[in-house]
């Protein structure tokens, strides 16, 4: 098992609407020289906050799989399929863009904090295929209660959202005290963002301290690996993804 954790000051970052909405990037555009430029087919992570609010105008997309998950405040969406949606907290937008499809999005505060994140799928087969628009209220995903462990399945087993790609996705809450495992399987990754508090994350050979706004990349080869996320006096709130180390398609070539 590998394990890297990057601070903020080595991931990416960037801004819309001078301003208004800023991002740290856990996986940037390669223009953004971020420190981590993919995890498997996880191909782009963005964290955007918006204290007011802001706007990105209308811009095409092809082939990628673009999922919107709001934390805070929420997202308006129109596009060229003649799609008008909002999403509030907890909520999801995806959108499988296929042979190509153009956007514009609103973020409303106050404090808005989203996701956005690009999946990649066989880009050669994607393009090929009709693009398409889906909306997610927080009450569709399904949701389960460990002691002081919250978990909420986002993309994985029992939620609405099937993408081609191989991804699963979880938001993930501990109480201060409390600790959850993760069994990575074998020829898998985490990728993980503290976007609440600290803790410290261990394996079989180290224990690894986190801060928040951190970014964890746990990478488990041969063999299947649980990592234990631990947690002392603080609550955290931790988005997991995971994704295969290798695909049998050719990845974009960044």
């Amino acid at each position: 098992m590998r394990m890297n954790i990057y601070t903020p000051l080595q991931q990416a970052t960037g801004s819309f609407e001078g301003g208004k909405i800023i991002e740290q990037k856990p996986i940037g555009f390669p223009q953004d020289l971020g420190a981590v430029k993919r995890v498997g087919p996880l191909f782009y992570w963005a964290w955007a906050h918006a204290k007011e609010g802001g706007s990105i105008g209308l811009h095409p997309h092809k082939g990628f799989e673009i999922m919107t998950y709001v934390v805070n405040g929420q997202v308006s969406h129109g596009d060229t399929l003649g799609t008008e949606s909002t999403v509030g907290p907890g909520g999801a937008q995806v959108m499988q863009t296929g042979s190509g499809v153009s956007h514009r999005e609103k973020i409303d505060g106050p404090d808005a904090e989203i996701f956005q994140i690009w999946f990649e799928p066989d880009l050669n087969e994607a393009i090929k295929r009709k693009p398409t628009y889906h909306e997610y209220v927080a009450e569709d995903f399904p949701e389960t209660v460990s002691g002081q462990v919250h978990k909420k399945t986002i993309i994985g087993e029992g939620s609405p959202i099937h993408l081609v790609t191989d991804a699963q996705m979880w938001d993930i809450s501990l109480e201060a005290g409390s600790e959850y495992e993760h069994a990575v399987p074998a020829g898998y990754s985490i990728a993980a963002l503290a976007i609440r508090g600290n803790g410290n994350w261990s394996t079989r050979e180290a224990t690894t301290p986190f801060q928040h706004k951190d970014f964890t990349v746990v990478q488990a080869d041969s063999e299947p690996e649980a990592v234990r996320l631990a947690i002392g006096q603080d609550k955290v709130r931790m988005i997991v993804i995971q994704l295969p180390n290798q695909v049998a398609y050719p990845l974009y070539e960044r």
